[in-house]
Parts: C-alpha cells; sequence; structure tokens
C-alpha cells in the first residue's frame, strides 16, 4: 500500500478572495497591501496580471506602482480570507480525517486508497469541487510524502495537479532550483550556491555528513527531503496543534522616539500576550522581544524568567528590560512581545511565593480583561497612555496584518 499525500494550494488566495467580492477587480493588475498611511504599505500578495510586471511579494507599494503605474490596490481583509480558508478546508475533510493546514491558503491532505493514481482522481475532484463552490482555483501535489506534496502543488501554477512518485521524482524534483525546497532560506541558498549546488538535485547527492559537518542535523534532514526520505505524518483533524508560543506585534504610527512610547507599547503589547496566555490557560518561562528599527533592520532577544508567569505585570517588565538592554542604532518602527517556552497553567505549584503575588495580579488582570470584553477596550486605560495619545491610538487589538511569505 502507497501513503498517498496531497498539498493543495489556492492560487493567489487574497487577490483571488477580492475579486470574488469585486468582479471588476479581476480584469486590472491587482495587488493586496498594507495601508501606506499606517506605514504597512507591503505587497502581501498579487494577482495574474499583477505578476506580468513583476510585482513581488514583499515589494513596497511605491516600488509595486513603478513597475504598474495602472496597478489597484486594496487592504486585506483577514476576515474575508479566514472564511474562505475555513470553507476550503471543509471541502478537503469530506475526502480525509487527516487534513493539517499549512496557512491559511494550503493545506496537507493524507487519504487511505493506498494508490497514487486513486489520489490523482481525487485531487481532480477536490479541483473541481473548489472551482464549483468557492469559485476559486487550487493548484495540487500528489505524492508519497509531504515534501514532495509540496514541491508538486507548486510545479503547474494556476490550477494545476501535479503527480509525483517514486518513479519519476528525480525527472520531477532534482531539476528544480535547490531554493525550491521547503525550509531552505535565502542565506542558505546562498551558501549552497557558493558550493556549486544550484538543484535540489546536486543536494540529493551531496553526502549527508558533509552537511551535518556544515548544517548540523537540519542538513541530514535537507537531504532526507531531497531524496525524498520524509516521513512526517499529516496530523488528523481531532489533533490539536501544540501552541509553542503567543506574541503579538504592531508597526508604530510613527516612529518610537523615547522611553514613554517604548513603555506604553510594550505594556499594551504584553496585555494582549497575557490575556491569550489565559485563555489557552498557559504560562510563559520565556519572554522575547522583536525589534524593527527605522531603516527596517530587524533582530530578537529573548530572556528566561524567573518564574513561569502570564502576567502582563511580568511579561512587560522582562520585555523592557531586553529592549533596555539591546536597543536599536536608531528610532524603533515596530515592537513585538511573545510568550515563549509555554507550560499548562494546571502544572503550577501553588507554594506560598512568588505565586502568591503572581495569582493576585493575574486575577486584577482577568477582571481588567473581562471589563474590556465587555464594555470596550479603553474602559480601563493605564495612566501612561495618556502621556503620548498618539502612540496609545493604535490599534493594538483588532490589527491585522498577514506577514508577506516570500515566493517570488
Amino acid at each position: 500500500m502507497e501513503r498517498v499525500v496531497l498539498h493543495s494550494d489556492l492560487n493567489n488566495f487574497y487577490a483571488s478572495v477580492e475579486c470574488l467580492y469585486d468582479p471588476a477587480l479581476s480584469d486590472v493588475p491587482l495587488a493586496v497591501a498594507g495601508s501606506v498611511d499606517k506605514r504597512h504599505g507591503i505587497v502581501l500578495a498579487k494577482n495574474q496580471k499583477a505578476k506580468y510586471y513583476n510585482i513581488k511579494t514583499g515589494d513596497t507599494v511605491p516600488e509595486a506602482l513603478k513597475k504598474c503605474p495602472s496597478l489597484k490596490t486594496v487592504e486585506p481583509d483577514f476576515h474575508k480570507y479566514t472564511k474562505f480558508s475555513r470553507l476550503a478546508r471543509k471541502i478537503y475533510e469530506r475526502y480525509s480525517n487527516m487534513v493539517e493546514n499549512f496557512g491559511p491558503d494550503e493545506c496537507y491532505i493524507e487519504l487511505n486508497c493506498g494508490d497514487l493514481q486513486k489520489g490523482f482522481k481525487t485531487a481532480n475532484e477536490i479541483n473541481q469541487t473548489i472551482k464549483r463552490e468557492l469559485g476559486l482555483t487550487v493548484s495540487i501535489g500528489i505524492s508519497y510524502n509531504k515534501i514532495f506534496a509540496k514541491l508538486g502543488s507548486d510545479y503547474k501554477k494556476p490550477d494545476g495537479i501535479t503527480l509525483i512518485t517514486p518513479q519519476n521524482y528525480k525527472n520531477v524534483v532534482w531539476p528544480l532550483p535547490v531554493s525550491d525546497l521547503l525550509y531552505i532560506g535565502r542565506s542558505t541558498t546562498k551558501f549552497l550556491h557558493a558550493k556549486g549546488c544550484q538543484t535540489i538535485g546536486d543536494l540529493a547527492v551531496l553526502s549527508p555528513e558533509y552537511l551535518y559537518r556544515t548544517f548540523g542535523k537540519n542538513g541530514v534532514m535537507l537531504w532526507n527531503f531531497a531524496n525524498g526520505y520524509d516521513c512526517t505524518p499529516v496530523k488528523e483533524i481531532e489533533v490539536k496543534t501544540e501552541i509553542k508560543s503567543i506574541g503579538n506585534s504592531y508597526t508604530a504610527p510613527r516612529d518610537i522616539i523615547n522611553d514613554k512610547d517604548v513603555k506604553i507599547s510594550i505594556l499594551s503589547l504584553s496585555e494582549i500576550v497575557a490575556k491569550r496566555l489565559k485563555c489557552e490557560e498557559m504560562l510563559a518561562t520565556t519572554v522575547q522581544v522583536h525589534i524593527r528599527d527605522s531603516t527596517l533592520e530587524s533582530y530578537e532577544r529573548q530572556a528566561v524568567l524567573t518564574s513561569p508567569t502570564n502576567t502582563a505585570k511580568d511579561i512587560a517588565k522582562t520585555a523592557l528590560a531586553l529592549y533596555k538592554s539591546n536597543p536599536p542604532s536608531c528610532t524603533a518602527r515596530s515592537l513585538g512581545v511573545r510568550a515563549c517556552g509555554l507550560i499548562s497553567a494546571a502544572s503550577r505549584q501553588l507554594i506560598l511565593s512568588p505565586f502568591g503575588n503572581t495569582l493576585k495580579t493575574e486575577s486584577l488582570e482577568r477582571s481588567v480583561d473581562i471589563l474590556r470584553e465587555r464594555y470596550g477596550k479603553n474602559t480601563i486605560l493605564r495612566a501612561i497612555t495618556m502621556v503620548s495619545p498618539e502612540i496609545s491610538a493604535a490599534n493594538f487589538y483588532d490589527e491585522k496584518i498577514i506577514q508577506p511569505f516570500y515566493r517570488g
């Protein structure tokens, strides 16, 4: 019995959904991009017509307009995309109880048919159902492992179906650029190119010992992927994905120029992270800050907490200390706070100290969260937020920013 794995990729997802709501957009070069006024002016997605002008995900809006002055831009609507993502997943679940999200527009589906040719027929059915019921197109890869299935969905776009088998993978996969392999980023690609490794086939014939010496265990993983030795399972629908971290970030309406701006931003972000931790009944053991400066250079720093926590007070204290000990060389443009090393709140031991005070703080913050949920987020505000109304007015809560996923 063969393993049969599908990888579905909804074509030009964000742009295609926007065209469903406004069909006139189908006839023009279109980019889904953040607001220039809010300093989120980056292309997140584009349609086929925009691709003809070499507009790429990650381009700034001014860059994209230079390439195509007639480009139409719309701001992202995350609620629309979530709706269609869920509808597509419901279709996949008609065919299998093993469906795993790989982003809002991509899913892995493992079939029980035991035959790749039967899997190809099922992929055709899914393709037609997505068109008929959602008005979208989907590219699908079918293979005997997740890595090759993912490569197959990228092989023919848009609206393509590609079958990669143990018999044909060397002809289909190995000629592809090494950068097409999952988890190979820009720096790894640059290094491999310098070593004369241009294609996935070049990587596949390298010595795994050499790759281990060069990249550690990740090098061996990439060698296995290139040779089709991936055995990673597709998660069952009922299996809850383990939450490894909880974070929130935002781009300020103006550069963050002083300590009060930093404190307001980190406190606001920490409150959101702490609320989400409480909802998930989790505690953080590590706090991480993400800083992007006005030159768009970014870096992260993290610290282990003395005690696990889910309070905004403790998270913000550590995040502020991290920022102050690692300040940007110029003004900051955006900040992020992330809780990592999560453990279940049920595992916490109720000893006298320091948890006594922590539990009081947690109870107080839960009460504040309830009041804000019921009467609005501005029901209770910290006094410091009055110092810099412009920074405080940023929409820390409702702002949805879809980070670019670089595919070219």
